[in-house]
């Protein structure tokens, strides 16, 4: 197992750095499905004569397990590297629908907690951070775009998972029909999906692992000039320890902001369907939109997540991202106030305010990382990336507790109106303010923090590798774009690997969303 070491990962001087990011989304892509699981909650609820919070916990357990191995594991990420770390985030969450799939078919739905739940999770957590510094070493001239692609991946891949899993259940199971209101899936059909699942994710994850390497020490892309950036955080180091990182204020700070854009997505996701019915509903109990309808603002608020994960991200390497930051906080706020108060005068503003807003909530996702970066530099910067998605975690708890504290005090589903909405969409601007207050007060890391350059147990190049080092003159080595044309295979077939299964997604949801204006 040493050629999963760090030290067998660095790249010889012919690689392609453009490998990288279809590495990422190979792995984001797979861990995405976490936000499909509603496809076959309903089988399982049936499958197992259980209630929908004891099915719900398998999701919960699963999210909860995402932020604790992502904080915990983070420093063990950098020190063993992208691959290994990946080939244990492929082990865990292919692992755990196997296991997932033997408590199906044993009728033992504590092996569904232990699989899918407790397992998975930790193949969540690992997988989500495992690309993140490698990607940001690869492209420091353009970190936004790298995390961007990678992250969008993990958008996606809910995309993918949903439509995929409706039809390997309609296969093993013919009697099903997604179609069809209460359709479920019988065991065996889940069976079959769980297994299904855990190994195409494997096969598309060890795709990842076998393409990601780490740039030799010293290595920077043509043309990069360190010094000329804005964003360097001290001359003299490569960045803070992830310890260190949480004794500044600028971490607590920026986990704010996280917590704060997160939670305000998630207060239009989780409640999207019934949002846009009620806000249409008129006196009478009868709403404008219909069922069909709502499954398309569905589709829409998911391409618009997709997107921003990517477009938001990219343009912080532009503008810089405390501005992109205020940006999300500082637009988001204003969007939810003309949401609650003019929102219900036409759908189209209606869809599009919402659209935006959850553009921004893809977007904080992936532009973190490079704000990270940009604060503590390079150093741990995936662990310190672990210890801030507990703010992910914490936003997943309270903004449907919020959500849901209010509109349980209105009334009864399906019978609320837009005015039910008012207090939760206000509470959201409130929050919006805090995180933009958080952002503002954001500054350089104190140099005190930051580790001496010597210090970092990166990688050395292998022998066969020295012409990668900088040179004596100080020109940069280069390792990347166009470096040699024995890549280029690999590289066509890596990226339509991905390009297939995003344009699937976008597809299949584009087909969804159409519902919303063709009713």
């Amino acid at each position: 197992m040493s050629v999963l070491d760090r030290e067998r990962s660095v790249a010889p001087r012919s690689y392609n750095r453009w490998l990288i990011p279809p590495a990422a989304l190979a792995v984001h892509l797979s861990i995405g499905q976490a936000y499909a699981t509603s496809v076959y909650k309903n089988s399982l609820v049936e499958h197992f004569d259980a209630s929908q919070t004891q099915i719900g916990i398998i999701f919960s357990i699963a999210i909860v397990m995402l932020g604790l191995s992502a904080a915990l594991g983070g420093t063990w990420v950098e020190h063993n590297g992208p691959r290994k770390a990946m080939l244990v985030a492929a082990a865990f969450w292919s692992g755990g629908f196997l296991v997932g799939a033997l408590g199906i078919a044993t009728g033992q739905l504590w092996l569904l907690y232990l699989g899918y739940g407790f397992f998975g999770g930790i193949g969540l957590g690992i997988g989500y951070i495992s690309p993140v510094s490698t990607l940001m070493k690869w492209f420091p001239d353009r970190p936004g775009l790298a995390t961007g692609l990678a992250i969008m991946g993990f958008g996606g891949g809910a995309l993918v998972a949903s439509p995929v899993s409706n039809q390997l259940m309609a296969l093993y199971d013919p009697a099903y029909d997604a179609t069809v209101p209460g359709s479920v899936a019988s065991g065996g059909a889940l069976v079959g999906l769980f297994v299904t699942l855990g190994l195409g994710y494997f096969a598309l994850m060890m795709m990842g692992v076998a393409l990601v390497r780490v740039p030799p020490k010293g290595w920077r892309p043509a043309g990069y000039d360190p010094a000329a950036n804005n964003h360097a955080p001290v001359a003299g180091s490569d960045g803070v320890s992830a310890n260190n990182a949480l004794r500044t204020p600028q971490f607590w700070l920026l986990w704010t902001v996280l917590f704060t854009n997160v939670t305000a997505g998630i207060g239009i996701l989780e409640h999207a369907s019934p949002l846009l019915q009620d806000f249409f509903r008129d006196a009478s109990g009868t709403s404008a939109v219909t069922a069909a309808a709502a499954g398309g603002f569905v589709g829409v608020l998911s391409l618009f997540n997709m997107a921003g994960r990517f477009v938001w991200s990219s343009t912080s390497d532009i503008v810089g991202r405390k501005p992109i930051y205020a940006f999300y906080l500082g637009a988001g706020a204003i969007l939810y106030i003309l949401m609650a108060t003019v929102g219900g005068t036409s759908t189209i503003v209606f869809v599009a305010t919402a659209g935006i807003i959850i553009s921004f909530y893809g977007g904080g996702f992936a532009t973190v990382p490079a704000y990270l970066r940009d604060l503590f530099g390079t150093y741990e910067v995936g662990a310190i990336h672990g210890r801030l998605l507990t703010a992910w975690s914490a936003a997943g708890i309270a903004g449907p507790l919020i959500i849901n504290a209010f509109l349980d005090a209105q009334g009864e589903p399906g019978t609320l109106t837009r005015d039910a909405y008012q207090a939760p969409l206000f509470t959201m601007v409130g929050l919006l303010v805090v995180g933009f207050t958080a952002n503002l007060l954001i500054r350089r890391v104190n140099a005190r923090f930051f580790e001496p350059a010597e210090q970092e147990s990166a990688p050395a190049a292998p022998a066969a590798e020295a012409a990668a080092a900088p040179d004596p003159s100080g020109a940069a080595p280069r390792t990347g774009e166009g470096a040699s044309r024995s890549t280029l295979p690999l590289l066509v077939a890596s990226w339509a690997v991905v390009a297939i299964l995003l344009g699937y997604a976008v597809l299949r949801v584009s087909t969804t969303a159409a519902r919303l204006f063709t009713g």
